[in-house]
């Protein structure tokens, strides 16, 4: 296996239901739009027959858009769409919810845990609609590419070559380009078609489809970027957006990736300072110290995968995916403790649990769904990092430099997106989005996986209208984490249509 460049900036998605067929039932009426042009219409006006299923008061539907929205003729995709209808008799409309990635399922989070999803207020008052972007879960075209047994040697495995060797490069790109190859063989042409652009226009039919003049959206980790392309292709369809957990669109794919790894290294020394006062840490003495046992553990790992007791092996792509995960929620350190003591003792069961709860495996070895097929997929199409020689030496230089104990396997990560076999998508120039509506974005100060100074820069140098909301806390995203201050925050903007007129600093 080797290691993709790009981390996956979700909570786990979860696993969906599998629903028999219901009765279809009314569902809202498509907005009339005088200003689509002809040959997109027959999108914009489609009647969708909605069934119920899920949880209650949820109804499925599949929604057409276009194959290539320069081409509208040549053909469409089927999208899965779900809401869950607003407790109150007459709502205040609908709000279209991503939940990250890129490649997780806001279709399945609405089937299976919509009432996981925002307030009681917020439920109560709107309807809450998910979907699977083109690519991603139920949608078309679905990125399949491995079989599990490999799946698991591309997440799991590694070669016997010396990290980061002129031959472990070599194996690397041989490795990336199988992954390639099947992915194009069993998804067909229809992979060149899944970028972020294509998927934000997706997103002005379904705000057609549900009868909005404007788009209300509730966006988390990917789901910034996602909205952030909305709100530029459309900044007059704008009504109320939140961005939770931002990417600044701005950045470069290297600097992208540098700002995670900077990101988790704060996030594993936050975790070792808690750690560390407490009497049964796995680790003792001063910061520099743990993080100097931590990389010992590891380089021990590269040569020595130990055992676990489902009868794998953790090797040292394994750990690291082990450790990431925790480090999205400070509710998961104590897990990661454990992981770390039954390590130095010889265990790696814990650290291949908490990786298959991050790759979404199960006991049994299957995947739950194709999020980190699609994850590279779109993200391959929306940049790529340059993979020449000297350019991934200068970017892991400045790896090494941001953390001593990642800073080693975040080597050449430009690999994973070198031999896909579709360019580059076109994107804005910029992402103002200027004549917007006030965005709101929420950054939180500890979020590794989308650092704080992201939702800086796009609230204050990217967008032209947006208000900064700050969770001063640990963890991926803060709507929903139990900040008080935070949703009370976000549910006034949608409930009641109030910004605020300074950071709150919750």
């Amino acid at each position: 296996m080797q290691r993709f460049g790009k981390l996956l900036a979700a909570a786990v998605a979860s696993v969906m239901l599998l629903t028999g067929c219901a009765a279809p039932v009314q569902g809202p009426e498509p907005l009339e739009d005088p200003s689509i042009s002809a040959d997109l219409k027959s999108f914009y006006t489609q009647s969708v027959s909605w069934s119920a299923c899920g949880g209650e008061q949820t109804y499925c539907g599949e929604v057409e858009v276009p194959l290539n929205w320069q081409d509208p003729s040549a053909g469409s995709l089927t999208l899965a769409v779900a809401y869950r209808k607003a407790d109150q008799a007459e709502s205040l409309g609908s709000i279209i919810f991503n939940p990250g990635g890129p490649g997780g399922s806001g279709y399945s989070w609405i089937m299976n845990s919509a009432e996981q999803l925002g307030t009681d207020t917020l439920r109560n008052s709107y309807n809450l609609v998910g979907f699977d972007p083109r690519g991603v879960g139920a949608s078309e075209p679905t990125v399949k590419c491995l079989n599990a047994k490999d799946t698991d040697d591309l997440l799991y495995g590694q070669n016997d070559a010396e990290l980061n060797s002129a031959e472990d490069i070599a194996l690397t790109r041989q490795a990336y380009r199988v992954f390639a190859d099947a992915c194009l063989a069993n998804t067909g042409p229809e992979l060149a078609y899944i970028d972020t652009v294509s998927a934000a226009r997706d997103m002005d039919i379904l705000r057609a489809v549900f009868g909005e003049e404007q788009i209300n959206y509730l966006g988390f980790s990917y789901g910034t970027f996602l909205g952030a392309t909305y709100a530029e292709l459309y900044p007059a369809r704008v009504g109320r957006m939140v961005l939770d957990g931002a990417i600044d669109p701005t950045k470069s794919d290297e600097e992208q990736s540098i700002g995670q790894l900077v990101g988790f290294d704060q996030a594993l020394k936050n975790f070792l300072a808690d750690c560390l006062e407490t009497s049964d840490c796995p680790f003792t003495g001063s910061m520099s110290s743990a993080l100097s046992q931590i990389s010992a553990l590891l380089l021990k790992l590269e040569k020595n995968p130990v055992a676990t007791q489902d009868g794998r092996e953790l090797t040292i792509w394994g750990a690291i995916t082990g450790m990431i995960m925790p480090l999205y929620s400070q509710g998961y350190w104590p897990y990661l403790s454990q992981a770390f003591s039954e390590l130095k003792s010889g265990d790696g069961t814990t650290f291949i649990l908490l990786a298959d709860t991050y790759n979404e495996r199960d006991e049994t070895g299957k995947y739950g769904s194709n999020q980190m097929e699609a994850n590279v997929a779109i993200s391959c199409l929306d940049s790529r990092s340059a993979s020449d020689a000297v350019s991934m030496a200068a970017q892991n230089a400045i790896a090494l430099e941001a953390s001593s104990v990642f800073g080693r396997y975040w080597q050449n990560g430009a690999l994973g997106c070198e031999m896909w076999p579709f360019p580059v998508a076109e994107r804005p120039e910029s992402y103002a989005a200027s004549g917007s509506k006030t965005i709101l974005v929420i950054g939180t100060t500890g979020d590794p996986a989308t650092p704080y100074a992201d939702a800086v820069a796009l609230a204050n140098e990217v967008l032209e209208n947006a208000q900064l909301v700050t969770w001063n806390g640990e963890g991926h995203t803060a709507y929903g984490q139990g900040s008080k201050c935070i949703e009370q925050v976000v549910d006034d903007y949608f409930i009641k249509d109030v910004v605020p007129t300074e950071d709150p600093n919750c």
